[in-house]
């Protein structure tokens, strides 16, 4: 399903005590399928109760780059997602971030 060319990087954030995605998981979850040749983001799922949650996000991040913290997909998310796990988005980006370019740095 996914080329060769790909890793599967995981970043979380928490959510607030009276989240859905709280009580659920115990925490907010992305995993970022990326294109470690050209940094692209090709996929990603999340630990969501709603599928059009976790579609959403998608919507946001699939088919951008994931070299550095990109300050506009921050923006994005705060322009355009109301749901209570927003800073929990922005907090798994970053940290999975984090975990991608410390991978890139060991190849």
């Amino acid at each position: 399903m996914y080329d060769k060319n790909t890793v599967y990087i995981i970043g979380h954030g928490r959510t607030g005590s009276n989240n859905a995605i709280t009580e659920q998981y115990k925490i907010f979850f992305i995993g970022f399928v990326v294109d470690f040749k050209t940094d692209e983001i090709v996929d990603l799922g999340c630990s969501v109760t709603i599928d059009t949650t976790e579609e959403f996000i998608a919507s946001i991040f699939v088919g951008r780059k994931f070299d550095r913290f990109y300050e506009d997909i921050e923006e994005e998310v705060y322009r355009r997602y109301f749901g209570s796990s927003q800073k929990a988005i922005i907090v798994a980006y970053k940290d999975a971030l984090k975990k991608y370019r410390g991978m890139k740095q060991e190849l």
